[in-house]
């Protein structure tokens, strides 16, 4: 069969062919261009992210660190520090040294006597405490009978009033269980105190809160003096006496020793004896033999 053609379906064929022709090139260059397009849409896109994150970022306030503390929050230690700090020993507690007191007492439970004196003075009891002084030696007793027993002597530091003629001084104590209550008022030597030599009655006096009878007795060679004051007191079923004894050596010359103040010195022993008490002593120690104990006074 043969086909005939006209002359308007070969223009109608020829404007299809050139219109397939057209087509066929924008098909083949469609490709290429949807890359471009894409690849400008995509790069358009990453900038317009990155603008929306970087203004983002900017608005939004930044987070804190949670690794990063304030200078307000404690730190916890490490466990190398507390192993370091477990380690080393505690400082020990500075210890004040404790004050010794002033004076020390003294107590006999024997006798029942018990005292105070100063802490620089020096004590013997017993058969030690028998005292003496340069101008006549051993201090004799002054019971009107035989049977007095030592207790304690507490004597002076002998550079007591150092540039005087200060050489000894002391308080002493005797016990007599052999005198009775009127015995124990009167005293074996007269009182010397009269520069008539013509002995002198005991005096009544008190001490503290006891009553007692006293007497003194006065001595002295070229260089030496000693001047002694006795005291009695009835208690316990006993004569109890006190002795209170100064010793001087020297003549006092202008630019040389002072005399010693005697009043001074009798003072600090009056003292020692206004201390005195008696306390009640068992009936099985008296046969006993004296034994002294010394506490620190409270």
């Amino acid at each position: 069969m043969t086909t005939i053609w006209k002359s308007g379906d070969h223009q109608t064929t020829k404007q299809a062919t050139n219109n397939n022709s057209i087509s066929g090139t924008t098909f083949s260059s469609c490709p290429r261009q949807q890359k471009l397009a894409m690849a400008t849409i995509t790069g358009a896109a990453i900038l317009g992210l990155f603008l929306a994150m970087t203004a983002c970022s900017k608005q939004s306030p930044k987070p804190a660190l949670s690794g990063v503390s304030s200078p307000s929050t404690s730190v916890m230690p490490t466990p190398a520090a507390t192993l370091v700090s477990a380690a080393v020993p505690p400082t020990p507690a500075k210890k004040t040294p404790r004050k010794r007191p002033a004076n020390v007492t003294y107590n006999d439970a024997n006798s029942g006597v018990s005292f105070l004196y100063p802490r620089k003075f020096a004590l013997t009891s017993g058969d030690k405490a028998q005292p003496q002084l340069a101008a006549i030696g051993d201090v004799p007793m002054n019971f009107v009978e035989p049977g007095g027993v030592a207790v304690a002597t507490v004597a002076l530091p002998g550079g007591a009033y150092p540039g005087t003629d200060f050489e000894s001084a002391f308080f002493n104590v005797n016990v007599n269980r052999s005198v009775s209550e009127q015995e124990c008022a009167h005293f074996a030597f007269v009182d010397t105190r009269n520069a008539d030599g013509e002995p002198v009655d005991a005096e009544k006096v008190k001490i503290g809160s006891a009553h007692m009878e006293m007497t003194s007795s006065f001595s002295a060679s070229a260089v030496k003096q000693a001047e002694t004051q006795y005291y009695h007191s009835y208690e316990n079923g006993a004569c109890y006496e006190y002795v209170l004894g100064l010793g001087t050596e020297g003549f006092a010359t202008e630019g040389g020793i002072e005399h010693v103040n005697r009043d001074e010195v009798f003072a600090k022993l009056e003292k020692i004896l206004a201390t005195v008490k008696i306390n009640p002593v068992e009936q099985e120690r008296v046969a006993e033999p004296a034994v002294a104990s010394i506490a620190g006074s409270k």
